[in-house]
């Protein structure tokens, strides 16, 4: 019974170290494609947009120590690229998704996996080994191995980049769910206990609001040199790693810089949120009740 076990795990491990192999190649040969082109790139955050560059932030794939698990590191820029260039980034981007897909697979079948995976997959290239020694970054992010890389479809006239800082999930909860969350904290503790003594005074019913801050997002709006096939001219869309754009001569578009930091307060008003109470009312979960 335990061989049946081990063959599926075993079998899907090495697809997974497979299709990370195909990963960091294919993007290895992205760079180099780019590189020989002669095209241009800007970043946001360096000063020298070059090959070297480009391979860093396209392959950081590490955890940081005290990094949030569900963070990821932002690397925003913009690269020109010419056909061959973006059918390669078409190459990595196909392979993500299936990385992610198998993931998905193992999280499901064999989750115990997932801690093996993060430790053993980088060494498996010497240059990312190289990466590691010294530098305290023994593990892989996982989610930073397959989040896609941005593309525009089209020639661009112009991008105008802007932070985004009102991001937040919102999710209705039922008043036994809250309490089966407060019960998961530590029942014993007092302020525990306030929030269950609370949660005990209001109707079943009542539907409540878990909200969930979303840390700043880079947004880029691109305007497109001419209308789509379906006629749109522009588009918004959130940048976490360099956006390539569709360039024959190698020049990238017309773009502005936006300030090095997101502001400190919303920047937009309210609308999915605006429903709810100023203060939350069962603090420990973020939970706050509708007007």
């Amino acid at each position: 019974m335990s061989g049946n076990g081990q063959r599926p795990a075993y079998h899907l491990l090495a697809k997974l170290e497979s299709c990370f192999d195909h990963l960091v190649e294919e993007t290895d040969d992205l760079v180099t494609t780019w590189q020989a082109s002669g095209a241009s790139a800007w970043s946001f955050a360096q000063e020298t947009a070059d090959d070297a560059w480009l391979r860093h932030v396209l392959l950081d794939v590490w955890y940081q120590d005290g990094q949030d698990g569900r963070a990821t590191r932002r690397h925003v820029g913009l690269v020109a690229a010419d056909e061959k260039v973006m059918e390669a980034v078409v190459r990595v981007n196909a392979t993500k998704k299936a990385f992610a897909a198998l993931l998905a697979e193992i999280r499901s079948e064999v989750p115990s996996l997932i801690p093996e995976i993060k430790a053993v997959l980088p060494f498996r290239h010497p240059a990312l080994h190289d990466h590691l020694r010294g530098t305290g970054l023994a593990r892989l992010h996982l989610k930073q191995c397959w989040r896609t890389i941005p593309m525009a479809e089209a020639p661009v006239a112009r991008v105008r980049l802007a932070w985004y800082a009102s991001g937040r999930s919102i999710k209705r909860l039922t008043v036994r769910e809250a309490e089966d969350k407060l019960l998961a904290l530590d029942s014993e503790a007092p302020h525990v206990r306030i929030q269950l003594r609370q949660l005990a005074g209001i109707p079943d019913g009542e539907p409540l609001a878990q909200v969930q801050s979303q840390a700043p997002l880079m947004r880029a709006n691109l305007f497109y040199r001419e209308p789509l096939q379906d006629g749109r001219s522009r588009r918004a869309m959130n940048i976490a790693l360099p956006l390539f754009v569709p360039s024959p001569d190698g020049r990238l578009p017309d773009h502005n810089l936006p300030p090095s930091h997101p502001p400190a307060t919303r920047t937009r008003a309210r609308r999915s949120d605006e429903r709810l109470e100023d203060t939350a009312f069962l603090p420990s979960l973020r939970v706050y009740r509708y007007r």
